[in-house]
């Protein structure tokens, strides 16, 4: 199986420079908005994308994506209205890798069968359900693979010799190391320490490393990308669209020109991160 994402990563990793995951709400502040943002992304500099799924209880995201998540769930984004913004992107985008990015309550509900033929259809290339365990594969993650779709773990600070096999036996695409503990949005993680972290995890797998939360400017992009294969931004991107809502929900300037902005000035961060060696 190699997937819009295996491409992607190899790539990047010819060229010697890590890859800028860019997150993002769907149906943030509404479809129409939220979807122009996404087509900006690949043009603002961003080589992989995750879209948020709008859950009404995510346990581990911070203030900035719940609000996010809640404005999405208010102007009616359903599970099944993120799969038709993917399919509605791939119509003029059929290379960057798209990962959805959620919670397992939504798929159970839509149902695993028809989730996975759907996404699969509409141009989706990964999942990371961050309430999955590894004991659950049989639930998400097996199917997700069998179908051809990444499947997305991720590894933290408090992941030991003991649990880390555990959590790489199925991932596939690339491992997310969430650099700190606490939900998203939290400060940046020392930077020394993840370059450890990236090497520990790099000699028990062949899988790319990703390391996100916190990373919200160029100069913190370069210094993350020094040691990583990737650079994930989530918090900074929806606190840009945030930042142009007023409080009756209206937008003073447009969010995907905002994102874009800031993401330009990221991906010229990723691009000065040039790894020390390819692998």
């Amino acid at each position: 199986m190699t997937t819009r994402i295996d491409r992607c990563m190899a790539k990047l990793k010819a060229e010697g420079r890590p890859a800028l995951v860019t997150y993002f709400m769907g149906g943030d502040p509404d479809y129409a908005t939220s979807l122009s943002i996404m087509k900006a992304l690949p043009k603002a500099g961003s080589d992989i994308i995750e879209l948020g799924v709008p859950f009404s209880d995510p346990m581990a995201d911070g203030p900035a994506i719940q609000a996010a998540g809640l404005r999405a769930l208010k102007a009616g984004q359903t599970l099944s209205g993120t799969l038709d913004m993917a399919r509605a992107f791939r119509q003029d985008d059929d290379d960057t890798p798209i990962v959805l990015m959620g919670y397992y309550n939504p798929i159970y509900i839509y149902g695993v069968e028809r989730f996975l033929r759907d996404a699969v259809a509409a141009g989706v290339d990964g999942l990371i359900v961050v309430d999955l365990p590894p004991e659950m594969d049989d639930e998400l993650c097996i199917p997700a693979l069998k179908a051809g779709i990444n499947f997305i773990r991720l590894a933290t600070p408090t992941t030991d010799d003991r649990r880390l096999p555990t959590v790489l036996r199925n991932t596939s695409g690339f491992v997310y190391y969430v650099s700190m503990t606490g939900i998203t949005g939290s400060a940046l993680a020392d930077t020394t320490r993840v370059a450890e972290a990236v090497r520990h995890i790099k000699a028990h797998t062949d899988l790319p490393v990703c390391v996100g939360f916190g990373v919200k400017t160029a100069e913190q992009a370069r210094a993350i990308g020094a040691s990583a294969d990737g650079v994930v931004v989530g918090t900074a991107i929806v606190n840009a669209v945030a930042n142009v809502i007023d409080g009756k929900g209206g937008v003073t300037a447009d969010p995907a020109e905002a994102v874009a902005t800031l993401v330009s000035g990221l991906a010229q961060g990723v691009r000065q991160a040039r790894l020390a060696a390819a692998g």
